[in-house]
């Protein structure tokens, strides 16, 4: 039934995008996961394949929970792709393939816990957590600089953070910019972007886009688009207040039944493989934002290294890789 639905979604798909006019270029994004190895040609291909033109590299620092202040950070124990020297391999591969860098360095909090819940319990540690996450967040702002990378992300969802701590993030962003010259943003989950006091200090509104758009188990595409009128019309108010274009710094939805409802969610055990369900909502994203003048783009969460490993019919997690949405993604992509 899954290879029926297949056929059917691109037929249906084709003319939705053949009504998408492009205005202006996009970033054509997706989120490119570290990996133990090193970045190469062959890795690159299907992403040149999906007429990709940016891509979002993620290396990452270590927290023990919400309540500790120490971030551990380009260790001998960490994957290759999360070290600053993978990063930087990374980046140049990327760069000599004409693919354009956002460098979005993130924290990951022990057993997953959600880094907006970050916050200290004194001062003193406070105290550590800044200046723990300065040195982090500054060694790759040089990174940034010294790979000539397009955007650097400051910080992925770290609300309490910014919430308690708001004359350290702006005295951060002075720190960054001198080392740092490119274009800047912010990744803040769909439900923070809002209470962030920053905007007009960074280059681009950047949102984690999961923002829920239907309570279908299938969602049809117009019933996601419906989904998005709330939601749409908050994200352009803001971005008309501020004067800056949109990135979604994260953006995509699972093949899973329910995949607009909390489209946040990233367990691997919550739901039945429903392919079509993210076909739809992945193609009422794209026409609902990508014809905006005041949306800049976005980065496709998620795309992994070993192209011919992941994905497929019979998986339910977010990467479109070896899934109808693949094609869909790649047409919009194109234009």
């Amino acid at each position: 039934m899954i290879y029926k639905y297949f056929f059917i979604v691109l037929f249906f798909s084709s003319a939705f995008l053949s009504s998408c006019v492009q205005n202006g270029p996009k970033i054509n994004g997706i989120s490119f996961v570290a990996s133990p190895e090193k970045v190469s040609l062959e890795h690159l291909d299907p992403v040149k394949k999906l007429n990709a033109n940016h891509a979002s590299i993620m290396p990452f620092g270590f927290i023990k929970n919400i309540n500790h202040p120490t971030i551990y950070y380009n260790t001998k124990n960490q994957w290759y792709g999360e070290t600053i020297e993978g990063t930087k391999q990374y980046i140049e591969t990327l760069h000599q393939h004409n693919i354009q860098v956002m460098l979005k360095p993130q924290i990951w909090i022990r057993h997953g816990q959600y880094t907006g819940y970050l916050k200290m319990n004194n001062e003193a540690d406070w105290l550590t957590l800044e200046e723990s996450y300065r040195d982090f967040i500054i060694d790759f702002a040089k990174l940034a600089q010294e790979t000539k990378v397009s955007i650097f992300c400051i910080g992925t969802e770290m609300e309490l953070f910014i919430k308690n701590r708001p004359e350290y993030w702006s005295q951060l962003l002075l720190e960054i910019k001198e080392a740092y010259s490119g274009k800047l943003t912010y990744a803040a989950n769909w439900d923070e972007y809002k209470r962030v006091h920053f905007w007009d200090e960074l280059d681009f509104i950047g949102i984690d886009a999961y923002f829920p758009v239907s309570k279908s188990k299938t969602p049809s595409i117009e019933e996601s688009k419906l989904g998005w009128i709330q939601w749409k019309k908050e994200i352009e108010s803001i971005s008309d207040s501020i004067n800056k274009k949109v990135l979604f710094t994260e953006f995509g939805y699972r093949s899973v039944d329910f995949s607009g409802k909390e489209p946040w969610k990233s367990d691997r055990n919550s739901g039945a493989v429903n392919i079509i369900a993210q076909n739809n909502t992945t193609i009422a994203l794209f026409e609902e934002f990508w014809t905006e003048e005041w949306f800049a783009g976005g980065y496709l969460w998620k795309w992994f290294l070993n192209y011919n490993k992941v994905g497929g019919l019979e998986n339910n997690m977010f990467t479109p890789q070896n899934k109808p949405a693949e094609k869909i993604i790649s047409e919009y992509y194109s234009n």
